[in-house]
């Protein structure tokens, strides 16, 4: 067993870690990549928890609580075309959080994060008879230096970050108040820092207060770098 922390600056809500960020770490026990992650409880910030590796299986664990899981599974969604970066930084105006913020300091979409500080991915409806089509939402991203390894490359567990919230604003006119429940991700390859890539998401389906929605990171070029299924779950009412 190995022992990890998340660090208060990695919150989704105020007081517990960003669920894609969470799935990152916990993905990185079984490679970074063709991971499903399940996350069953809230998972606590500024803590030591253990993180135990099983073969496929891996698990975050706070004493005996479960509070993450993760098995060998492929994200095994279609992306749809992308929009071109211009077009991604022209519709995040539109950006929902900047009236109204659930968890407004998240680490990936909070509008009170700075730059380096989160990611501050604002995705929004793309306009167009695409966007329409598919339900569509997408921002520009360009990871601060910070967010990369000795070598220059976007970390994994901030892939995975990325490719968390985008999904709940293609669902929240569904889904509502809701936290993200389990995401499935394949990362083709890890970008350089400071290279602008677009982030899609796009509502897959509905059943009762459980949503799923697809989100994927491209490069400039249109070419897939990221894609990931997640299940959101609607806060009860």
């Amino acid at each position: 067993m190995t022992t990890v922390r998340i660090d208060a600056c990695f919150r989704g809500p105020p007081q517990s870690g960003n669920g894609g960020y969470v799935a990152g770490v916990v993905a990185a026990a079984l490679g970074g990549t063709g991971c499903e992650v399940t996350l069953h409880r809230p998972p606590p910030l500024d803590r030591d928890l253990g993180l135990e590796v099983t073969g496929t299986r891996a698990a975050l664990i706070d004493g005996d609580l479960l509070l993450a899981s993760a098995v060998a599974s492929n994200a095994g969604v279609e992306p749809p075309p992308p929009p071109t970066v211009e077009t991604a930084i022209a519709a995040e105006p539109g950006y929902k959080g900047f009236s109204g913020h659930m968890f407004s300091t998240c680490f990936v979409c909070g509008p009170q994060r700075a730059h380096g500080d989160g990611l501050r991915i604002f995705a929004a409806t793309i306009p167009g008879e695409r966007a329409e089509a598919c339900s569509q939402v997408g921002a520009h991203w360009r990871p601060a230096a910070n967010f990369g390894d000795a070598d220059g490359l976007v970390r994994n567990e901030f892939l995975w970050a990325a490719l968390d919230c985008p999904g709940y604003f293609a669902v929240e006119h569904r889904a509502g108040p809701a936290v993200l429940g389990r995401l499935a991700a394949d990362v083709m390859r890890r970008p350089p820092v400071d290279e602008p890539l677009v982030v899609t998401g796009w509502a897959i389906g509905h059943d009762g207060r459980k949503h799923v929605a697809g989100t994927a990171l491209h490069d400039r070029r249109g070419a897939l770098v990221a894609v990931a299924r997640a299940v959101w779950v609607s806060l009860k009412r």
